[in-house]
């Protein structure tokens, strides 16, 4: 079975008899590895119950647009920011019209309206209902807005008739909804990631280091798995087991992660310099654990090498991408970092309020880089690296066929 292995899929379920498979496609949801929450429409509710969801599931299920019991009163927008991607199974034709049409008016479409995730609607009706040109014009205009139609399948129906229109198998379903975060975006293309912290010893029990988790980088190094590259991640110590499909390196300090990535870096089509390297390390590490006796401690200090910089200086270089943590003036810090180390594209976020960065399982990012700034609202680190991954994809592309054109014009 395809692994959905640590995402967060919102499954919606509206009126129609082939919502009692809705029970089957969760467990098959998560026996592929995915953390599934189920929004219902008030139709659904009278083909199948609330209760069997949520035990499925394993979560509540949600059901009221002005939800008082959500924090603020903001249900929708918790779970547009939550879900990974969204699939709803059954899709009836009514659903698909108001979809279609850009309707908000129960949880269902607002949260669909509300979220940038991968949307998939799989369509169950009557066959009839699912010819009628209404319908085709609607599954028409939300292909053109990049949904996804999972189906329908074609055979017999609870009505008597024979003909497209059946829901397809759950796990048919669960299968596609894998292929969702498959983008082939990065297809032929090497990745070199780095994540976490570094450590710099003072001692043999102490060290210089950082909040960084790590969650980010390891994020990043699996979307760009998804998106067809193959990987390379260099981390340092974290505390999160390596993703899947790539090759991971582990080291502790910023020395051996510089070492790290100039044994690496030449196979690289992209660098993205996640990790929070450490800028100094200790002048001298003592051989024994410094006893606490003098009332002051005194610590000299050196500068450590530029990883990212130094990636950026290659000739020729990758596609070098930079992350700054700042605590203020966000793009001003980004874009100095951006011209000072000459690097394609930084990744910015602010630290030390109260959304997102270091510890965090969610995050807020924007994207500088020599033509504009674009910002990646509050989600994620998952999805968060999804959408950047697509960003760095579409920029590394442009970037190489304006360099194809030069080489072509100059010969």
């Amino acid at each position: 079975m395809a692994t959905l292995a640590n995402k967060r899929i919102l499954l919606g379920v509206t009126g129609g008899i082939a919502a009692y498979k809705s029970a089957d496609l969760v467990r098959r949801l998560r026996e592929a590895g995915a953390e599934t929450r189920v929004v219902m429409t008030d139709a659904a509710t009278e083909f199948i119950t609330e209760l069997t969801l949520q035990a499925v599931s394993g979560a509540p299920v949600h059901r009221r647009l002005l939800d008082t019991d959500a924090e603020s009163g903001m249900g929708h927008i918790a779970l547009a920011r939550w879900a990974d991607a969204i699939v709803v199974a059954p899709a009836s034709a009514d659903f698909l019209a108001r979809l279609a049409q850009g309707r908000g008016d129960d949880l269902l479409t607002t949260v669909c309206l509300a979220s940038g995730a991968p949307l998939a609607v799989a369509p169950a009706m009557n066959q009839q209902m699912w010819r009628n040109a209404a319908t085709q014009a609607n599954v028409a205009t939300l292909r053109q807005r990049g949904m996804h139609i999972f189906g329908p399948g074609e055979g017999s129906q609870a009505c008597g008739d024979v003909g497209p229109g059946r829901l397809l198998e759950p796990a048919e379903i669960a299968a596609l909804t894998a292929g969702l975060f498959d983008t082939g975006v990065l297809d032929g293309l090497t990745v070199l990631v780095t994540a976490g912290p570094t450590w710099e010893a003072l001692d043999p029990v102490r060290g210089l280091t950082n909040k960084s988790s790590g969650k980010m980088g390891y994020a990043v190094a699996e979307a760009a798995a998804e998106a067809g590259a193959r990987v390379l991640l260099v981390s340092g110590p974290v505390k999160l087991p390596a993703p899947d499909r790539v090759e991971t390196l582990r080291v502790v300090s910023a020395l051996e992660m510089f070492d790290a990535v100039h044994a690496r870096v030449t196979d690289a089509d992209i660098f993205i310099g996640v990790a929070a390297v450490a800028d100094y390390r200790p002048a001298q590490i003592a051989s024994q654990k410094i006893k606490k006796s003098a009332e002051r401690l005194t610590l000299e200090l050196m500068r450590n090498p530029d990883i990212l910089a130094s990636v950026a200086a290659l000739t020729p270089a990758p596609y070098t991408v930079g992350f700054a943590a700042e605590t203020e003036n966000l793009e001003a810090g980004a874009r100095a970092k951006l011209e000072t180390k000459g690097i394609d594209l930084i990744a910015a976020n602010l630290v030390g309020g109260r959304e997102g960065g270091f510890e965090s399982d969610d995050n807020i990012l924007t994207l500088v880089d020599r033509e504009s700034a674009t910002q990646l609202p509050l989600a994620s680190k998952k999805r968060l690296a999804r959408e950047l991954i697509q960003f760095i994809a579409r920029k590394f592309h442009a970037k190489s066929c304006t360099q194809d054109s030069r080489r072509a014009h100059r010969q």
